[in-house]
């Protein structure tokens, strides 16, 4: 840009002082215009560079903007990483612990199951023993008067009183003797079973010197067998109970003579001890209970 401006001003010089010959003006002026094009060449090329440098410096401020960004947004996604491995580990932690004490309780659920199972299939087998030896001690004509049934883990030992009291009476018979013995040998060697005595009647009106009703009546021949048990065949009386039902516990209809003869009777009912049960449900896992 200099240069030509040193040519244009010497051009004029020549041109003024009227020393310069057409020749050489036409050089000069070649050589001017040629320096005129490239200085527009140079100008353009310096102004593209200018756009070039702005687009460069936009284009690099705003990458290190998205930079930034992406910087941040990474940062906040590494804590909200951070929490929810936080988070699942101390849920994992506690699912495990939840899943323990779960298994656990199955576990133990299971075992106290087992001891149930144990202690029903023992009790049957008990059952099954006690009533085939009942039933093998009785001869022919006992068993006409005694029925021997297990209903649900109970022993139900059903005596006509026909064979057991005298008539119309609560005192035990001579017939029923032999009977009572059989059934207290087998009382006693079950030492583990409790033995409720209880007394039935029809319903058949009574009115004797001191017996009221039915009521008393079979409340009364119950406690005759519990004493004949305790006092002649040695049975602890501390495993005995007697009760009486009356006319209310019937088997058959009290219409016929038949059905009524069937309601008359006393049962020997032998169970397992109540301890027995409650410390096995003492036993039951927290919660079964």
């Amino acid at each position: 840009m200099n240069t030509s401006r040193t040519i244009l001003i010497a051009a004029l010089s020549l041109v003024l002082t009227g020393c310069v010959s057409k020749k050489q003006y036409a050089e000069l002026q070649t050589t001017h215009n040629a320096l005129k094009d490239k200085y527009a060449a140079l100008d353009k090329d310096y102004q593209d560079a200018k756009v070039q440098i702005a687009t460069f410096t936009s284009d690099s401020k705003s990458l290190a903007a998205r930079l930034a960004e992406e910087q941040q947004r990474n940062r906040d996604l590494q804590a909200a990483y951070g929490k929810l491995q936080t988070s699942y580990t101390e849920n994992v932690s506690q699912g495990n612990v939840n899943i323990s004490k779960l298994v656990d309780e199955i576990n133990a659920s299971n075992k106290f199951i087992k001891q149930l199972v144990d202690a029903k299939s023992k009790s049957d087998s008990l059952n099954q023993a006690l009533t085939n030896k009942l039933t093998r001690s009785l001869t022919r004509e006992e068993m006409n008067d005694v029925d021997v049934q297990v209903l649900k883990g109970v022993v139900y030992i059903s005596l006509a009183d026909n064979m057991l009291y005298k008539s119309g009476s609560y005192e035990i018979g001579d017939r029923a003797g032999e009977t009572l013995s059989k059934i207290a040998k087998i009382i006693t060697d079950y030492k583990d079973y409790d033995v409720l005595v209880e007394g039935n009647t029809d319903n058949v009106p009574i009115s004797q010197k001191n017996i009221r009703n039915n009521w008393d009546l079979s409340a009364l021949r119950a406690s005759s067998v519990v004493q004949a048990l305790q006092n002649q065949y040695g049975v602890d009386p501390k495993r005995l109970t007697a009760a009486g039902r009356g006319e209310y516990n019937p088997l058959a209809d009290n219409a016929t003579e038949k059905g009524r003869q069937r309601n008359r009777r006393t049962q020997i009912i032998i169970t397992p001890k109540l301890d027995q049960f409650m410390d096995l449900i003492d036993q039951a896992p927290e919660g079964e209970q």
